[in-house]
């Protein structure tokens, strides 16, 4: 093997070990199912790799192609029953019982046959069997295609491509010191993009796992267009932790966040623009929060943060800047409700908006006055340079935060 079919191995096990990390972060954030079939996949298509390119020491060639043989036969029938469990094929049990019946089947009478024959006809009889299960798996990827699973379609390539890889790494077992640099480098890509679309896959399904887990947290209170807590969850938020600050002396921070061009944005574009501008706002919010933060929304233009344990205003406040920075970026909105279509039409816009920033200290304080004060304080802040208002408490009086100066 040459240094450039090297270059392209070594992208491939990149992606591999990519993957790996990949489904051990998602093993942390609980999705546990969807971290096996990721890591399930990257470790038996790397062992297949490994193997077909002679990495493994196994003691003569006849042994080797017994052990390939096993392998494609093995690998791929793991590998479609994976597949079809990410397309929802295997979510009726009677489904799954029948494809784990049918799938154990071919391995053990391929693999009992390959002992009949010579080792590399076995090794030809399981190559034969990986196709054969790879076109299996097509034909049940087009059929959830065709039924409107568009994930589908990622699913086909991912198997095309798996038998690209498939082709060429038999070729380069049966053939191992003759196989090209260009049988190498077509290998390696399409093994790579066969991982890359799984991750997708995978990513996809994880996603919406992620999704699905604050929806089934916050129940009918959830707000799917902004992916927070809805505004009458977000006053249960608040009770709740003003509720704990009458046994815990440590102050709050609180910010409101009003945007007040959603009228004008609404009347003029449609509440598909508005809808998209509240999208595009939750999601930088969301993506800035600290850790001790808890964030909802507040009525229709407003949002509200609030940081436990904020012993320190500068803190509060660079979080307030960096909110208003953040939020105020002008955006691409999509104007029409069909928001898939790349031709639907656009308009420029950015975010108008006030923060109202309070350090709340008073024990005795409930939230609605809290947060009645901040959103006033937010409003107030509209009209300033730097569209942030502070509550200097020596003076009771509602200040501006000054313009930070550019570094």
């Amino acid at each position: 093997m040459d240094k450039l079919a090297a270059g392209f191995w070594g992208c491939y096990f990149g992606t591999t070990a990519l993957m790996l990390v990949g489904s051990a972060l998602a093993y942390l954030r609980s999705v546990r199912r969807i971290a096996r079939n990721a890591a399930l996949a990257a470790c038996i298509s790397g062992l297949f790799v490994v193997s077909f390119l002679g990495g493994l020491p196994l003691a003569g060639d006849d042994v080797e192609f017994r052990f390939l043989a096993h392998l494609a036969t093995a690998a791929a029938s793991i590998l479609c029953f994976l597949l079809l469990s990410v397309l929802g094929v295997l979510k009726i049990r009677a489904n799954r019982r029948r494809a784990r019946l049918w799938l154990g089947l071919c391995c053990a009478i391929v693999i009992g046959a390959g002992w009949l024959v010579s080792p590399i006809t076995s090794l030809s009889l399981g190559l034969c069997t990986a196709f054969l299960v790879g076109a299996v798996a097509v034909a049940f990827s087009v059929r959830s295609a065709m039924r409107g699973d568009r994930l589908a379609w990622a699913a086909v390539l991912a198997v095309l491509c798996m038998l690209v890889a498939l082709a060429g790494l038999g070729w380069i077992a049966l053939d191992r010191r003759q196989a090209s640099t260009l049988v190498h480098v077509v290998s390696a890509v399409a093994a790579t993009l066969y991982l890359a679309t799984m991750a997708t896959m995978l990513w996809a399904r994880y996603s919406y796992l992620i999704v699905l887990h604050e929806v089934m947290s916050h129940g009918p209170s959830y707000d799917a267009v902004t992916r927070m807590r809805s505004h009458v969850e977000t006053e249960r938020m608040v009770d709740s932790v003003f509720a704990k600050m009458r046994d815990d002396p440590a102050p709050l921070g609180l910010l409101v966040l009003t945007i007040v061009n959603f009228y004008a944005l609404n009347k003029l574009h449609g509440q598909a623009a508005v809808n998209h501008a509240l999208f595009v706002s939750g999601g930088r919010l969301r993506r800035l929060l600290p850790p001790n933060v808890e964030i909802g929304r507040l009525g229709r233009s407003g949002f509200v943060l609030i940081m436990r344990n904020c012993r320190d205003s500068g803190t509060l406040i660079d979080l307030a800047r960096l909110a208003s920075s953040r939020l105020s970026r002008p955006v691409q909105l999509k104007t029409s409700a069909d928001a898939k279509r790349l031709e639907a039409r656009c308009t420029a816009w950015a975010a108008d908006m006030g923060v109202g920033v309070l350090m709340v200290t008073n024990r005795a304080m409930s939230g609605s006055e809290a947060i009645a004060s901040a959103r006033a304080m937010s409003r107030t802040a509209v009209s300033f340079t730097s569209r942030i208002a502070w509550l200097d408490h020596p003076s009771g009086e509602i200040v501006e935060l000054p313009v930070l100066a550019p570094a």
